[in-house]
């Protein structure tokens, strides 16, 4: 990853909060969307039966929000909701921020 780096957080239920934003230029827009799709096809492929609500049982769900901004930035910002098990996995392949 060159743009996308990864805060990790979790909460007293388990859940675990990956985070990542960048804010570029135009011309590294598309570089910064290949990564977060690079991440989301990660999952899928490795969790493909698992993407939803984590609170109902399932290992992953996504939000992603771009923002086209004054002066010709973008901002994309990806949040991953995990169980524990897909985080200790993401984190081996995607790198631990903390590690």
């Amino acid at each position: 990853m060159r743009y996308l780096s990864f805060d990790v957080s979790d909460d007293a239920d388990g859940v675990v909060t990956l985070e990542a934003m960048a804010s570029t230029a135009a011309a590294q827009h598309p570089e910064v969307l290949a990564e977060a799709e690079q991440v989301l096809a990660w999952a899928q492929r490795h969790f493909p039966h698992g993407r939803g609500p984590i609170d109902e049982g399932m290992d992953w769900d996504d939000d992603l929000q771009v923002v086209h901004e004054a002066g010709g930035w973008h901002t994309v910002t990806l949040t991953l909701a995990a169980s524990p098990a897909f985080a200790e996995r993401f984190l081996s392949v995607f790198g631990d921020p903390g590690g």
